[in-house]
């Protein structure tokens, strides 16, 4: 009954996302345009969503509108080509759009929210591009931090050798990183279809601050939008109100 009911979910995730993906085609979340190159302030701590290979904003539709509700962000997307095929240049990129992104807020550190691969990029630039100095907290989502087995039936694909347990890119990983002082969250599902086996969706690492929470009979798309998921990052990135009754600020 667990497996149908893990098995019903995804399909209905699957079913919702396909009928989001087109909107979110070509469209980025980035903020409001601002006359000149002048720095503006935002009202809270720019928070970046990465979404995975060959997949768009779409995914984030339910955390986003939960996130504005709550007073988060602003929310702002980074988008990568389909034809990617090096998780290391991407989250180079990824670096420079988020120093982009602190000089034109003059925000000095920012939060990160990948699903899937996109998690994968967000700890790569954490861990080894310094990104630990702008990033408080990294939070990933279905992300095969030890590979996943299903890497081997995409074999021709360069990308795909990065995801396959063992490989250079995780071995990389799993290298010292004593400098790093981002936390982070990671949130997997028993019933991940693509992260195979499920226990690679999380990870463990001697120098690194990481709460790993696994979701039972939850499949790879029903994780983005999942109840908990949602309501644990609004949570963790959503405005609280200060010890000392002044300005809101941060939870995380």
């Amino acid at each position: 009954m667990t497996v149908l009911r893990t098995v019903a979910g995804e399909i209905a995730s699957v079913v919702t996302h396909a009928m989001r993906y087109p909107a979110g085609i070509r469209r980025r979340w980035a903020l409001p345009p601002t006359p000149g190159n002048t720095t503006f302030a935002v009202p809270g701590r720019p928070l970046v969503v990465l979404p995975g290979l060959a997949d768009n904003t779409a995914i984030f539709t339910d955390l986003k509108i939960a996130l504005d509700r709550c007073g988060a962000g602003p929310v702002v997307s980074f988008s990568y080509s389909l034809l990617l095929h090096d998780v290391r240049s991407a989250a180079s990129r990824l670096a420079e759009q988020i120093e982009q992104l602190c000089e034109v807020t003059g925000a000095p550190k920012l939060d990160l929210v990948g699903h899937s691969l996109g998690g994968l990029i967000a700890r790569y630039y954490v861990q080894r591009l310094g990104g630990h100095q702008r990033i408080g907290t990294a939070v990933t989502v279905g992300t095969p931090h030890g590979g996943t087995v299903a890497a081997w039936l995409l074999s021709p694909m360069p990308l795909a050798r990065q995801l396959r347990p063992g490989s250079d890119l995780l071995t990389e990983l799993a290298r010292p990183a004593p400098q790093c002082t981002t936390k982070f969250v990671t949130f997997s599902g028993d019933g991940d279809e693509l992260v195979l086996p499920a226990r690679n969706g999380r990870f463990e690492h001697p120098d690194l601050q990481v709460r790993n929470v696994v979701l039972p009979g939850v499949g790879h798309l029903a994780l983005a939008a999942h109840r908990q998921v949602v309501e644990e990052i609004c949570a963790m990135f959503g405005p609280v109100a200060a010890d000392d009754g002044e300005a809101l600020t941060r939870s995380a």
